[in-house]
């Protein structure tokens, strides 16, 4: 127990709480929102998010603070905070659902894949390439979206087939990755 609160309490891990924390108060002023500067407020908290994310990864790796707690908590930060993000947003913009089924869809696969590698004794060593470069596009595109709550609706057409350009290619290499379960993973005892 005290190896676990130990591990939980780095600035990487509060890093990833602060943003899990961040989600309900994004939630209420989104929803709540009624002129340019709610929405403002509302992007700039997910500009926080995306920052402290950024933050929470170098600040591991600089300071030799990567735990196994990190490697659930920071995925679990971003995966919570899409997924909400997304689900606002489709609420405003019905296309958008369609992003909200492929999203979940990509996340139970890679929640089963991940623990049938975990039960043979074997994990990814981290995200993918493609999967960090989707994390980020949907971010963009998202929170420009909060930003410009009158864009219209045709380019919020074209951001959304962009993103799901991005969500199919990061979950078809995370597919290929868990068929082939090569050097992109490690054993769970490796640290």
């Amino acid at each position: 127990m005290n190896h676990w609160r130990k591990e939980l309490f780095t600035i990487p891990n509060l890093l990833s709480l602060f943003r899990l924390a961040l989600i309900p108060v994004y939630v209420v002023i989104f929803l709540n929102a009624s002129s340019s500067q709610d929405y403002f407020l509302a992007a700039a908290i997910l500009a926080v998010s995306c920052v402290t994310d950024l933050l929470d990864g170098r600040i591991a790796r600089r300071y030799n603070m990567i735990s196994t707690t990190g490697k659930i908590l920071d995925p679990l930060a971003d995966k919570v905070t899409q997924f909400t993000l997304i689900l606002c947003l489709a609420e405003k913009y019905r296309i958008i659902y369609i992003l909200v089924g492929l999203f979940l869809t990509k996340e139970l696969f890679q929640l089963i894949a991940g623990s049938v590698a975990y039960h043979k004794g074997i994990m990814l060593k981290g995200a993918l390439s493609s999967g960090k470069i989707c994390t980020t596009i949907l971010f963009v595109s998202l929170i420009m979206l909060v930003m410009f709550p009158t864009m219209p609706y045709p380019i919020v057409t074209v951001i959304v087939i962009i993103d799901i350009l991005f969500l199919l290619a990061a979950f078809a290499d995370y597919i290929h990755a868990y068929a082939k379960q090569g050097t992109q993973f490690q054993s769970i005892h490796e640290e």
